[in-house]
């Protein structure tokens, strides 16, 4: 059979299955391509810094409209209330999230036997890489401004080591730092303090800006286009069998042939059922 897979023609034909294939598969890429697709776009209007005062309330629940805002607050930094975060990757190495507590001026107090007379919120100023190097935060009124970000999950069997924490989560911050806070904490990107921004993005040290971006939205399928793309790919194969299958037809009529030359008197019935396949 593979003499006859070598005439001319079906080489041809071999090279239009492939190319037809090809085709085929991408399309399939194509239209896969197109079976996922952002849920929502990003909002843009995240990126206009508002008030945390006006975006947020202490007391209640994160809602997940608010996740990536950019916010702005005046308020001061305690140097006691300061922790590190380590496992943090930067530009592939693992190091420490630097986390201090943050009193916003104008924020509502919370009630209650645990309330604190201020109300507070977690920073995340600044990444580095030895724990050694993590500064104080800056001192007297500072007016900072950043991305608003819900809270971490605290880490599960997970022991923090003295001065750290497992995660920016906030139900674990203020129970070591004995705090009311806000349901979310800050990525610090500008900290002006006495009319120059002190923060790990303008300040030359070894604390770095941590960067974080608004979140990519999540996506979802389209069951339909994710079909197509399947179909595609099964037409590539079907390509490849027609023309396996119009070789072997030619390999028959082949040996058909040779049979009638070498038995010119046999009948046609008898020469199907000798060249049977």
């Amino acid at each position: 059979m593979w003499k006859t897979a070598l005439k001319p023609r079906w080489i041809a034909g071999f090279i239009f299955a492939i190319v037809v294939s090809g085709v085929f598969v991408l399309l399939s890429q194509w239209q896969f391509g197109r079976s996922t697709s952002p849920e929502t776009p990003v909002n843009p209007d995240t990126e206009n810094v508002r008030p945390l005062t006006g975006i947020l309330q202490p007391g209640e629940f994160f809602h997940g409209s608010d996740a990536d805002q950019m916010v702005s607050a005046t308020g001061t930094y305690d140097p006691a209330k300061q922790v590190l975060v380590p496992g943090r990757l930067h530009d592939g190495k693992t190091g420490f999230w630097v986390v201090s507590a943050f009193a916003v001026d104008g924020a509502p107090a919370l009630t209650g036997r645990a309330a604190s007379p201020q109300t507070w919120i977690p920073v995340a100023r600044g990444w580095v890489a030895d724990a050694a190097d993590a500064p104080a935060p800056p001192s007297g009124r500072v007016e900072l401004t950043g991305r608003l970000l819900p809270s971490e999950a605290p880490v599960s069997g997970k022991a923090a080591g003295p001065g750290e924490a497992t995660a920016v989560s906030v139900a674990e911050l203020i129970n070591y730092w004995e705090i009311s806070s806000y349901p979310g904490f800050v990525s610090a990107t500008a900290e002006v303090a006495g009319g120059a921004d002190v923060s790990a993005a303008a300040a030359p040290g070894k604390l770095l800006p941590l960067d974080i971006g608004p979140q990519p939205p999540a996506q979802r399928i389209n069951w339909l286009n994710l079909f197509y793309s399947l179909e595609w790919v099964v037409f590539a194969g079907f390509a490849f069998f027609i023309w396996w299958r119009l070789v072997k037809d030619d390999y028959h009529r082949d040996l058909e042939e040779a049979h009638d030359e070498a038995d010119p008197s046999a009948t046609p019935h008898q020469h199907q059922q000798k060249v049977q396949p």
